[in-house]
């Protein structure tokens, strides 16, 4: 998951050299919109297939069915990796560069209940470092969730600072994917498997089917190569389209008639 820019800010930008790479030799959705301003509305689209909340702010719990519970029930594992999460099933508020409103699994209610099982499922958010480790052992979950920093995903200044150009934000965020995503594309482990690079909504003066076009890449051995796609599709089509990969029946919310992007796949 990255952050708050649009698709012309990103395409072709040379501040982004590694992301563009991936867009160029795999799948680019050339025509894909987030679906709301701010940020939280489309961290749950693509997770619970509704916008449920507009607030970043937001302290409640979503009891709305959503990708937690649809892999569970087909009993296919997760794991969120954050960067900056202070702990292994942290539940709390922000904190530093840890943005819980990024996190929405923490917000599901399969997940901060008061139960063993919410507390078991609590335990799949994890720290970032946990990546490497999962992956060296051939024991990553069926679906996994990465989430930068505030400063790595293109939210926040670099280095913490007061002001920088969004090309600086962009250049971290771009550092940041050859450093630590490029080594999971290039592992064998990586195998089967399909990894999304996306963000969440485009700059807040682009509503266009309500939160703006935004660049979205898909990158693995079954996506077809170089494919650019100008249909239009949204949060909850790629919701619909992991779950159809991962061959899970339950499509949460507006996934369940959105269409699926089946089209990148060879």
């Amino acid at each position: 998951m990255l952050e708050n820019h649009s698709f012309g800010q990103v395409t072709g930008n040379p501040a982004m050299p590694y992301l563009n790479s991936l867009a160029t030799a795999h799948g680019l959705a050339a025509n894909y919109f987030a679906d709301a301003h701010p940020s939280i509305p489309n961290y749950f689209m693509l997770t619970t297939g509704n916008t449920e909340t507009i607030d970043d702010n937001f302290t409640g719990t979503i009891t709305d069915d959503n990708i937690v519970r649809a892999l569970t029930g087909s009993s296919k594992t997760w794991k969120a990796y954050i960067e900056s999460i202070p702990s292994t099933g942290y539940l709390g508020g922000n904190t530093g560069t840890y943005l819980k409103h990024h996190n929405p699994f923490a917000y599901f209610s399969d997940v901060n209940a008061s139960t063993p099982a919410a507390a078991a499922q609590a335990a799949n958010m994890v720290p970032f470092s946990q990546l490497s480790a999962d992956l060296a052992a051939g024991s990553l979950p069926n679906f996994v969730y990465i989430l930068p920093n505030s400063q790595d995903d293109a939210h926040d200044c670099p280095g913490g600072a007061a002001s920088c150009t969004d090309d600086a934000k962009l250049g971290a965020a771009d550092a940041w994917l050859k450093a630590n995503i490029d080594p999971v594309i290039n592992s064998p482990k990586f195998g089967n498997s399909v990894l999304v690079i996306i963000f969440d909504e485009s700059v807040t003066t682009d509503i266009t089917n309500g939160g703006g076009q935004v660049m979205t890449v898909l990158v693995g051995p079954h996506v077809k190569t170089s494919f650019r796609s100008n249909n239009m599709y949204q949060h909850q089509n790629m919701l619909r389209t992991i779950l159809e990969l991962l061959n899970v029946s339950d499509r949460p919310g507006l996934s369940g008639a959105a269409n699926s992007m089946g089209e990148f796949f060879q």
